[in-house]
């Protein structure tokens, strides 16, 4: 009898944004013989480059990247279509024998890929487009007076987020804390295949800080401007990515550009906060922090060392 050659497992790769998930990706693909699956809610975006701190050409060209550039502007696209994608190229990427390494900041999309999408139903279009011409404040009244426990938890300044979360009652009559709490109860990977990767208050800050003003030396005003003119005006998804809102709203007259530039330096580390707590309450997660002057092949280093332990 022949051997039988295991399946390679996902390795999953976590954290808030402009922590320094991308290179350390990339190391760890190299070194693992791996592809890597991006979990990110706005990099599937074609043209959301600069804003969503996309991985170059260089880069992709040397690694293979999944789930980047997979929907137009003009398309709608959320967890459901994440999960069906991301399960397809994981397969895909098992079939060649190699590992797939999912690595991305979009908490809802680690979850959903890990424990399934539960009940929700799909959007009804009528209905979407009822809530998105209600104000924000009556959406979130009705939401604290129908479902306190995630009035509590969502992004209230989020309005896709709101507007969801009240279609969703709506149509089912339930909370939606009740439901989420209803998905699937498949168990989460070992913890030595998850990992999130984060860094002290001061450092992320930091990193944030110097991210947000790369991004506007490297053109994301007048990339953003260039969108505009393909849809992304109309796609309230895509519109709600950090930074492109912001500069939209500055090209609209409402806010100076050193002004856009420090709003979205501030929306950033919020953004990055709600990112923590949100993998603080994934099951599975095996917590890696990282030194200011730390470089991205010693903690690949260190994360070998970790899976190599718990063989």
């Amino acid at each position: 009898m022949g051997t039988v050659t295991p399946i390679p497992e996902p390795l999953l790769l976590a954290g808030p944004t402009a922590v320094g998930k991308s290179a350390i990706a990339l190391l760890l693909a190299g070194r693992l013989n791996g592809e890597i699956v991006s979990v990110d809610s706005m990099q599937v975006y074609r043209g959301l480059d600069i804003g969503t701190a996309k991985p170059s050409a260089t880069d992709r060209a040397h690694i293979p990247h999944h789930l980047i550039d997979v929907a137009d502007l003009t398309e709608s696209f959320d967890a459901a279509k994440f999960a069906a994608l991301a399960h397809r190229a994981v397969t895909e990427i098992q079939s060649r024998g190699r590992i797939p390494i999912l690595c991305g900041g979009t908490g809802l999309y680690f979850r959903v890929y890990l424990e399934g999408l539960g009940e929700t139903p799909a959007a009804d279009a009528a209905l979407r487009a009822e809530l998105e011409r209600t104000p924000l404040e009556q959406l979130l009244e009705e939401l604290k007076s129908r479902d306190p426990a995630t009035y509590e938890k969502i992004d209230r300044k989020n309005p896709r987020r709101v507007v969801r979360a009240v279609e969703i009652i709506r149509l089912t009559g339930k909370p939606v804390s009740a439901q989420r709490a209803g998905w699937s109860n498949t168990p989460a990977p070992p913890a030595r295949r998850l990992f999130c990767l984060t860094r002290t208050v001061d450092d992320l800050r930091a990193r944030i800080d110097r991210r947000v003003e790369e991004m506007f030396r490297g053109g994301l005003v007048e990339e953003t401007r260039r969108l505009l003119d393909k849809g992304l005006g109309e796609n309230k998804t895509a519109l709600q990515a950090l930074g492109y809102r912001q500069v939209v709203e500055h090209l609209r007259g409402e806010r100076s550009l050193p002004e856009t530039i420090e709003l979205v330096k501030t929306r950033t580390r919020q953004f990055a906060k709600r990112q923590l707590t949100w993998f603080r309450k994934q099951r599975g997660v095996q917590w890696i922090e990282l030194a200011a002057d730390e470089s991205a092949d010693s903690v690949v280093n260190r994360l070998l060392g970790k899976l190599e332990s718990s063989l």
